[in-house]
């Protein structure tokens, strides 16, 4: 990490749910395969970045390491990236466990990582960028796009509204994860539409186009989210 100036967004200060409790990463891989098939997912990922046994990929908000594990399994080298030390002491448990040794483990977020070395590959980040509001969700994505590769793929996923269906669409989602996940899950939701930085379709697809990116693909999926593959543009 580097030191940032005094101005600048605290990203390291944890909004929404606090995963620096050990108790809450324990829960997390558990409860999110009762609504999510991880590995699939991660395998639409690497098949729609292209990824190949000699790039190199940064996994930003690794979170418990699911994506960034699978990911090593096929790629030279993966820096799994996150501000919570539970959630990287989580994932590096599990790698050690499983003899990956091509993880490297780095402290920090999208406006604090600082990356030393050779340009990546691509670049990963999926339910993490809406921690910051979108002033500083632009200067992190112009920030990542300045870790690529010319021509570098990128993917996010993140909770992102569209218009203008977004008020029916939010509860929608609530009672969703309430009926198949149970009320912790929506009270996650609730918590996360109240105090976290979600934004909307057209707001998310300009900073990803003025920060350097061009949009590939995108998803969108029952009005809260959304999926891009992208790639670098600018120099």
């Amino acid at each position: 990490m580097t030191i940032p100036p005094s101005w600048q967004y605290d990203e390291m200060i944890q909004i929404g749910k606090d995963f620096a409790s050990r108790d809450v990463v324990d829960a997390y891989d558990a409860r999110h395969r009762k609504f999510r098939d991880i590995e699939r997912e991660n395998e639409y990922i690497i098949e729609g970045l292209g990824l190949q046994k000699d790039h190199t990929v940064a996994d930003f908000g690794c979170g418990t390491g699911a994506f960034s594990i699978q990911a090593a399994r096929r790629c030279a080298k993966v820096y799994a990236v996150d501000i919570s030390e539970a959630m990287l002491n989580y994932t590096r448990w599990k790698a050690e466990s499983q003899g990956l040794t091509n993880i490297v483990f780095c402290h920090g977020g999208f406006l604090t990582y600082v990356h030393s070395g050779e340009p990546l590959d691509a670049i990963t980040t999926s339910m993490a960028l809406h921690h910051l509001p979108d002033f500083w969700k632009f200067k992190a994505l112009t920030r990542l796009n300045g870790m690529l590769k010319p021509g570098g793929r990128f993917f996010l996923a993140d909770v992102v509204f569209g218009e203008p269906d977004y008020e029916k669409n939010i509860p929608a989602w609530i009672d969703r994860f309430g009926a198949t996940v149970g009320p912790d899950m929506a009270e996650d939701a609730i918590r996360h539409v109240r105090m976290e930085h979600s934004t909307f379709t057209w707001i998310m697809e300009g900073l990803l186009e003025r920060s350097g990116f061009r949009i590939d693909s995108a998803n969108y999926i029952d009005g809260v989210l959304a999926i891009y593959f992208c790639t670098k543009i600018a120099p």
